[in-house]
């Protein structure tokens, strides 16, 4: 299993300044806007990314930190044989994904993802 990514999640109430700021004023590229979040990224590095969510649209809670993996199974068996808090269960979303949410020791959500190839 190896890390495709880490995206850092911002939670706000300002999405279309939040907009603004990062692709007027810093001139990143809009990836993907959902409404409920919008992804920012580099257009020279595609992995310099970050998110704005105002709250996540399946899930409980709103994860602080998005990590892309290439093998999400095995990264989901790890953690429940690690006990570690699954705050969201396994999970393939309508938008094509599939993820799980774990708390981290420092009460951190983090969100464990992959695309789903179809």
């Amino acid at each position: 299993m190896s890390i495709r990514r880490i995206v850092p999640n911002i939670q706000t109430s300002r999405t279309d300044e939040s907009r603004e700021f990062y692709s007027g004023f810093l001139g990143l590229q809009i990836g993907m806007d959902m409404g409920w979040i919008v992804s920012f990224g580099s257009e020279k590095n595609p992995t310099a990314q970050l998110s704005v969510i105002t709250s996540d649209l399946t899930a409980p809670v709103h994860p602080d930190l998005t990590i892309e993996v290439d093998n999400l199974d095995e990264l989901y068996a790890k953690a429940v044989q690690g006990d570690f808090e699954i705050v969201y269960p396994l999970t393939e979303e309508p938008w094509g994904v599939r993820r799980f949410f774990v708390r981290d020791p420092n009460g951190k959500v983090v969100n464990l993802m992959m695309h789903v190839q179809k």
